[in-house]
């Protein structure tokens, strides 16, 4: 199956379409770019006429003339993103969608050239592209972050960082800085980059003469299960015994205790000894009074638990 780049009401005018093979390798893409070199580039005046005509007439034909001017343009820039890893047939194909996009919105009477508004549609679509299909984890959603994935390389070679591991804490300052996000945003992307893409788990490791998986070194740093299930046992079982023990209390000690010792804003001693009307001694005294109360019955409540649970 191929993908046209150009649109489908311009071909439906007798306008050649060129298409580039999904699957047609290095001679399917060297056909390509041969077909497209014989689109010729247009003057500037010829230019405007064209676009001219697509914009306050709606010419296709006039659009296709433009679109098939500048897929040499296209072919150029995607050229320039091949250290990705993705096919470069496909790169360009989304560089075609970008150039589309381009001249549906571009306005001839700002007058700039199509190719200078036309290659930010390109280069955005092709970026959009590749953090799409780059990894299945999301990454690069703020701008700084874009900028950072597709700067990366070019930075570390400036700074001559190309060692395998992690940059030297200085080239992470330093390219940090220089785009705008944190150290760790920079080390983390290096080490994303590192990896090429996305990684099976299954896949076999280099050192290990292929007897070993990625997935047989993965350490969950978490509790275990049991773990997990026994304090929550834990934390249920003391939040009942305090409840019980609260009981022990009267009213004026259990609200006393509560709103100094249990609340996530505790009061004052001023404002409880308002409230009860007081002096703040008072209040404090009540207070150590229920908190000592208080810790008897849990000690006593928890000797019976003990027990209970050895018979």
């Amino acid at each position: 199956m191929a993908r046209t780049v150009t649109s489908r009401s311009a071909t439906t005018q007798g306008k050649r379409a060129v298409s580039i093979p999904a699957a047609g390798g290095e001679a399917g893409l060297n056909r390509y770019l041969t077909e497209i070199k014989k689109f010729p580039i247009l003057a500037p005046e010829e230019e405007f006429m064209l676009a001219k005509a697509w914009r306050e007439q709606g010419d296709t034909d006039a659009a296709a003339r433009l679109v098939n001017s500048h897929l040499r343009l296209v072919a150029k820039i995607a050229m320039g993103y091949r250290g990705y890893g993705l096919p470069v047939s496909e790169l360009i194909s989304e560089g075609n969608i970008g150039l589309m996009q381009g001249v549906k919105k571009f306005e001839p009477d700002r007058g700039f050239r199509l190719a200078t508004y036309a290659m930010w549609w390109i280069r955005a679509s092709i970026q959009e592209f590749i953090l799409r299909s780059w990894s299945l984890v999301k990454m690069g959603t703020t701008a700084a972050q874009k900028k950072l994935f597709f700067n990366l390389r070019r930075m570390k070679n400036q700074l001559d960082a190309f060692e395998d591991g992690d940059l030297k804490p200085a080239d992470v300052t330093k390219i940090a800085t220089d785009l705008g996000v944190t150290e760790a945003e920079v080390i983390s992307m290096n080490r994303r980059m590192a990896m090429g893409g996305d990684t099976s788990l299954n896949a076999p490791l280099r050192d290990t003469d292929g007897e070993g998986q990625w997935q047989d070194f993965l350490v969950d740093n978490g509790p275990l299960q049991d773990e997990i299930v026994a304090d929550d046992e834990e934390r249920q079982v003391r939040h009942d015994l305090l409840n019980e023990a609260m009981e022990s209390l009267n009213d004026r000690e259990k609200n006393i205790l509560v709103e100094r010792r249990l609340s996530e804003e505790p009061k004052t001693l001023e404002d409880l000894s308002q409230v009860y009307g007081v002096s703040r001694e008072r209040i404090r005294q009540i207070e150590v009074r229920a908190f000592e109360k208080l810790q008897a019955a849990l000690l006593r409540l928890a000797g019976d638990q003990r027990l209970l649970t050895a018979t």
